[in-house]
């Protein structure tokens, strides 16, 4: 190992540790505030939980069932704000429920739908209602047996790229981002936190001071605490994982599917990337190290049986076309059930000596931003640089602000400026970035002008965008995480983006 290199002039206010959405929506609000902020991520940006779920800003109706009233009214105030925020990422999607006899009676749904519906005061979208299958557009893609039900409303989010965008943001306000960048060790001396960061890439050894440190690190949030810093806790994560597969579509219409299982769990089927349908997800309990995951073969049944007990279409192993998994990290209450452990968080501040740590277990997705809030909360009276207002709920994400008529609207306007984009890519590159299509257009007057077409509707140009702006350093970051375009592209295709960015950081 090198030796590190220090500065010993600038002490950050806030080290953050960890490249989620909860990392990086602290960021984002500790540096509006006016605080100072270093974030460090050992991989890429969401490379581990926050692009790994179900993709749904939602108040999860399910809790409800273990009383996590709280909870679920403060997801669906953020759902609100969130769809605001970040209309070209984030848009709202109606939730069919079909009813079995075989698990909850329908007076129970129709009594916790109209709880979901009247628990959060700011609710824009549509209510929930009963519907019947035999003449319900919906009822085509399900078994005949399956004729009464109701449909909600609840949101969809590009999650990786709301982890992206919070710490673009953060960028733009004046945050340091580091990505590849790993906390190796940290102790407190002199009221600060003296901390050793490794760049991945290059191996070199950075020494940082911080008035306060933030342990967003996810699943390795207990591992933090006990291996690097040394710091006994008695609160604890229990990594459950949650699996999905995508297979091609399986059905027509814009509506998810949300089905009971005789095990009381749910499963979703959601429409995914046009061509596909995303369908989970599982819940296992993991005992082992945090990291990268995949699914096993058994959920892969488990997830087609949960499914095809309702749909006409039947999807077998062989469909599938990509699958993922992630480690959700959630509070330890010591629940039997996977299932039934809290999705709720805990802020945990250490002011032992004088320099704060605040350890983050638990949370989900939608809460992020009022997390983000609780969290700088807690912090406000021992470090005054995060005192000041909160802020995040009226303000958009970058490309968030896409003008008079949302997403339709900034679309024609697209078009109608660059009337040579493919109508595909228009779209693709508005759903992407919103305002910010404008950046990667740049003076381009044609396809020619965008550079090299790498695979699918991708150019090199887009790739240049997603270097500069967004910390992609790999084709894998660029495919699954920027974007879902491995989807979309053959072997052949992927090489060429993996060779273009290579030769690009070369």
């Amino acid at each position: 190992m090198t030796t590190p290199t220090a500065s010993p002039a600038r002490i950050y206010d806030l080290l953050i540790v960890g490249g989620g959405v909860n990392g990086a929506g602290i960021a984002r609000d500790a540096v509006g505030r006016g605080a100072s902020v270093l974030l460090v991520e050992q991989d890429d940006l969401a490379s581990y939980t926050s692009s790994s779920s179900t993709k749904l800003i939602h108040g999860g109706l399910r809790y409800l069932e273990y009383y996590e009233f709280r909870l679920v009214r403060e997801a669906l105030m953020e759902r609100e704000r969130l769809l605001k925020m970040a209309p070209h990422i984030m848009w709202p999607l109606r939730f069919v429920l079909p009813h079995s006899k075989l698990v909850r009676p329908a007076w129970m749904l129709k009594a916790g739908l109209f709880l979901y519906d009247h628990l959060a005061s700011n609710m824009t979208l549509p209510k929930s209602r009963g519907i019947d299958f035999r003449t319900h557009s919906s009822g085509a893609a399900l078994k005949p047996e399956y004729t009464k039900g109701f449909v909600y409303s609840d949101g969809w989010v590009q999650d990786s790229r709301l982890v992206v965008l919070n710490a673009m943001d953060a960028a733009e306000r004046g945050a340091d981002v580091r990505t590849r960048t790993r906390l190796i060790a940290a102790s407190r001396a002199n009221g600060v936190w003296e901390a050793t960061l490794e760049d991945r890439a290059t191996g070199k050894t950075t020494t940082v001071r911080a008035k306060a440190l933030v342990n967003a690190a996810g699943p390795w949030v207990a591992r933090l605490l006990a291996d690097t810093l040394k710091i006994p806790n008695s609160k604890s994560v229990r990594l459950v994982k949650g699996s999905h597969i995508i297979v091609p579509r399986v059905y027509e219409g814009p509506q998810a599917y949300i089905f009971q299982n005789p095990d009381k769990r749910i499963v979703f089927a959601i429409p995914y990337e046009q061509k596909f349908t995303l369908i989970g997800t599982t819940d296992i309990p993991w005992k082992q190290e945090p990291g990268k995951v995949e699914i096993a073969p058994d959920e892969v049944s488990y997830l087609c049986e949960s499914v095809n007990r309702y749909l006409n279409v039947q999807v077998k192993e062989s469909d599938v076309v990509w699958s993922y998994a992630g480690l959700r990290p959630l509070y330890d209450d010591a629940s039997a059930n996977a299932s039934a452990v809290t999705r709720d968080y805990v802020l945990d501040l250490d002011t032992q000596d004088g320099a704060p740590l605040l350890s983050i277990f638990g949370g989900k997705i939608t809460t992020y931003r009022k997390l983000a809030e609780h969290a700088l909360e807690k912090l406000a009276p021992v470090l005054p640089a995060v005192g000041g207002q909160s802020w995040t709920a009226q303000e958009v994400l970058p490309g968030g602000d896409l003008g008079d008529g949302g997403f339709d609207q900034a679309l024609a306007r697209l078009r109608r400026t660059a009337p040579w984009l493919p109508e595909g890519l228009a779209w693709r590159l508005i759903r992407n970035y919103g305002s910010r299509t404008y950046e990667i257009i740049g003076e381009a007057n044609s396809m020619q002008d965008m550079g090299e077409v790498l695979g699918g509707d991708l150019t090199s140009r887009e790739v240049d965008y997603l270097i500069s702006r967004e910390w992609a350093r790999t084709a894998e970051d660029v495919l699954w995480r920027r974007s879902k375009l491995g989807l979309h592209l053959n072997d052949a295709e992927k090489a060429n983006v993996e060779a273009y960015v290579g030769k690009k950081l070369a």
